[in-house]
């Protein structure tokens, strides 16, 4: 069976993704055993990430498609995407380096729409870059699911076999309160349901947070628990989804991590993000649920603090292409699964 061909975008070239792309690929030989990874990017900045690893810069090999790539250890293989991007200051917010996040994201989709990838990986970009660079999406998630037409998708932390899902993510509280609908709710549970199926754990409990404190504690504490996400665990469990809830957060995160669930739906970004972080750190990746091709992403972001240091880590990246890899051969039943769902 032919290895999963994997584009692996750049990131914000003013941080640590041209250097962290560098060290996974040049220092992680197994990936190649795996899937054949090609960066999307910028042929300067990636040799300058190999600089900052201590490689040597004439490891990238610009190719002109996909299917010139021969996956050969010690070799970085790129498809140079749009014009140069120039000289951009490590460490700083730069409008050019936004706008070529952007373009490798946009040009990655296109590759695996037109079947030459089949799986998309993503080191970090920073949103207001990529706002200066004049492309105002909150994030890659929202971003792909643009290029891809989808609406119902979820952003998904994952360490090992447990799996976060949200309901909102890159919006204020105010909004994501607004956000949290009966309907996002079923559409996310079931997201969730058919992603379980589909990697052979259909009778896993699926436990989703409350919003409130105590999930609102019979209403003492707000009534979105019992008036939004109540009833949007009976429909779904009406439809043999095995979701529990809401429960109180602070009590069904800490199960989780202790393996009482593989599967949780948080309401919204921190509520999810902050403990996984805190617990999982560089052993956590990002996948989005419901895209027709699997992306996983590094869970952490462009550390402008560091970048140029030549010390970021590559660990989330590898865990990353590891799992992209991992994934893609039966992502095809995952997104129609969920698509189906959806329905």
């Amino acid at each position: 069976m032919a290895l999963p061909r994997l584009a692996v975008t750049l990131g914000d070239v003013a941080g640590v993704g041209p250097e962290i792309t560098a060290k996974a690929l040049l220092r992680h030989d197994e990936l190649r055993e795996v899937c054949v990874p090609v960066v999307i990017g910028d042929e300067q900045h990636l040799r300058r990430g190999v600089e900052l690893a201590g490689g040597d810069p004439a490891a990238v090999r610009v190719i002109g498609s996909v299917a010139e790539a021969e996956n050969r250890p010690g070799t970085i293989e790129l498809l140079q995407t749009g014009d140069p991007i120039g000289d951009v200051a490590l460490g700083e917010l730069s409008a050019a380096a936004g706008d070529g996040a952007y373009r490798f994201v946009v040009e990655a989709c296109r590759l695996a729409r037109e079947g030459e990838v089949d799986g998309i990986v993503t080191p970090p970009l920073n949103k207001a870059a990529m706002h200066a660079g004049g492309h105002n999406w909150p994030g890659h998630t929202e971003l792909l699911a643009h290029e891809f037409g989808v609406t119902d998708f979820s952003l998904v932390l994952s360490a090992g076999e447990l799996f976060f899902f949200h309901l909102t993510t890159h919006v204020s509280m105010r909004q994501a309160i607004d956000d949290i609908t009966p309907q996002r709710t079923l559409d996310v549970l079931r997201l969730a349901g058919a992603f379980a199926r589909a990697i052979g754990k259909p009778d896993e409990q699926i436990g989703l947070a409350g919003l409130n404190p105590h999930a609102g504690e019979n209403r003492l504490f707000g009534d979105e628990d019992a008036d939004i996400l109540a009833p949007a665990v009976e429909a779904a469990r009406a439809e043999g989804i095995n979701a529990v809830g809401p429960l109180p957060g602070d009590a069904l995160i800490p199960a989780a991590v202790r393996g009482h669930y593989r599967f949780v739906v948080a309401c919204y970004h921190d509520q999810g993000h902050a403990p996984f972080k805190a617990v999982y750190g560089d052993d956590g990746v990002n996948i989005t649920v419901g895209l027709p091709v699997v992306r996983v992403s590094v869970d952490h972001g462009t550390a402008f603090d560091i970048a140029g240091k030549g010390i970021a880590r590559e660990a989330s990246l590898v865990l990353a292409i590891e799992r992209a890899a991992a994934l893609a051969p039966g992502w095809r039943q995952v997104y129609e699964a969920g698509a189906g769902a959806a329905r």
